[in-house]
């Protein structure tokens, strides 16, 4: 149905972006060692498509302004590939994909913002993320014995004590919004940031 799901696709007349955040300070000096924490976003057509987590069985996609994911520090943008689709067709094909990552799906290790970048990724232009984006949560997998149990992917909504969980992130930028404020779906499978008080 969606041209996008070709993996042989090397070619398009539209850039792909993956943008990088920071997500703590030590990424500062673990960059430079292949390692560090990120949050991370597709752009294609000036729009951001992102992944995190809430409890819900509706989408963990989300976009906004690139560059501009809030509670994140901007680190690169890296040009991943290009796609021949258009803005109604990418956004038609951010809706399919949002089928497989709704917000209660997301997990710290397997399932992160970043797997959501790669398969995007993937599938828009047959190309991957780079891998130091997503490094610790593929050492995370192997060392799976010795992470806390609420990281284990049989864990209870794991999501809730990492950093990238939409909601409390977001209240916390602003601390007096509410999420209605914040964070709302178009009924489409795409959910969107709004601030009241830009």
């Amino acid at each position: 149905m969606f041209r996008a799901f070709s993996s042989k696709r090397k070619t398009g007349a539209v850039p792909v972006y993956l943008n990088v955040y920071d997500l703590t300070p030590i990424n500062g000096y673990a960059y430079w060692l292949g390692l560090g924490i990120y949050h991370s976003g597709v752009q294609v057509h000036d729009v951001e498509y992102a992944f995190g987590a809430h409890e819900y069985p509706t989408t963990g996609i989300f976009e906004g302004e690139p560059r501009q994911c809030p509670g994140f520090t901007f680190r690169k943008s890296i040009l991943i590939g290009r796609t021949d689709l258009g803005p109604r067709e990418v956004r038609a094909f951010m809706e399919k994909l949002a089928e497989e990552y709704t917000g209660n799906t997301y997990h710290l290790i397997t399932k992160n913002c970043n797997h959501f970048c790669n398969d995007a990724c993937l599938r828009l232009t047959g190309k991957p993320i780079p891998r130091w984006v997503n490094r610790l949560a593929k050492i995370g997998l192997i060392c799976n014995c010795v992470l806390p149990i609420g990281l284990h992917e049989d864990g209870e909504f794991p999501s809730r004590s990492c950093c990238v969980s939409l909601l409390p992130v977001l209240a916390s930028f602003r601390g007096k919004t509410q999420k209605s404020q914040i964070f709302e779906n178009d009924g489409a499978g795409i959910g969107r940031f709004r601030f009241p008080f830009l």
